[in-house]
């Protein structure tokens, strides 16, 4: 990533605005925006701040509903709150904690969700760790992926290494899960060497070794080696191949 602590600094406070172009730290408070894209070291959103532009950086942070109309590429990247993404991510190490939304793909190495995030394409990383609720429109894909529930989570499919989910324990995510939302993964297919699920709704899974925990209902599951399943779970059809 491109150093930019020679250049200036980006301040806007209030209801201020600014064009694009590269500084060494931006930093929006307030209603704040930003006219055109972004390059710069440190980048900040306190309070409902819009950058209509794409944005690189090595560290960002949103704090509140904070917007950026465009794509993002960050070392690090947390948003707080209900902040929103309308294009792509691309990070190294992404956070999430509230409930936002990106309107793209996300592509990271490592990625936490705590809260609820809501991606409109696929998503991929090496490690995904998700306590809470997601939506993904597309493919969650991962080295890695471990799934706390603790609301509604949902992706078309599903694809790893290794796959666990299990139930979360309710706690201050409640808030954000009301009722409603049922506790339960719902996917078409989820596919990889270890999986061991509960709470999950699917069509098919495919592993080398499955463990279908309780209150799972699967049409199909295919495995090579080793296959378990909890009384309380539902498996239509479970096949060696």
């Amino acid at each position: 990533m491109v150093n930019f602590e020679n250049q200036g600094d980006l301040l806007i406070n209030g209801m201020g605005s600014s064009g694009g172009g590269s500084f060494n730290k931006v930093l929006i408070n307030g209603k704040g925006n930003v006219q055109g894209d972004v390059e710069c070291n440190d980048f900040t959103i306190n309070g409902t701040g819009t950058v209509k532009g794409n944005v690189k950086g090595n560290e960002g942070k949103i704090s509140g509903s904070g917007n950026i109309e465009g794509s993002i590429e960050f070392e690090q990247f947390t948003i707080e709150g209900t902040g929103g993404i309308q294009g792509d991510a691309k990070i190294t190490n992404m956070k999430i904690s509230g409930n936002s939304k990106i309107g793209g793909t996300l592509k990271a190495e490592e990625i936490k969700i705590r809260g609820k995030a809501t991606i409109a394409e696929d998503c991929e990383a090496e490690e995904f760790k998700g306590t809470g609720g997601f939506v993904i429109g597309g493919l969650l894909n991962a080295d890695v992926i471990d799934i706390s529930i603790a609301g509604e989570c949902r992706a078309k499919e599903i694809g790893g290494r290794t796959i666990t989910v299990k139930k979360g324990i309710f706690s201050f995510l409640n808030n954000l899960f009301k009722a409603v939302y049922p506790v339960s993964l719902t996917t078409e297919i989820i596919e990889a060497d270890e999986i061991e699920i509960e709470y999950t709704n699917a069509k098919m899974v495919r592993g080398d070794n499955v463990v279908i925990g309780p209150h799972c209902h699967i049409d199909v599951v295919e495995y090579k080696g080793t296959f378990s399943q909890d009384p309380s779970a539902k498996v239509l059809e479970a096949k060696q191949i």
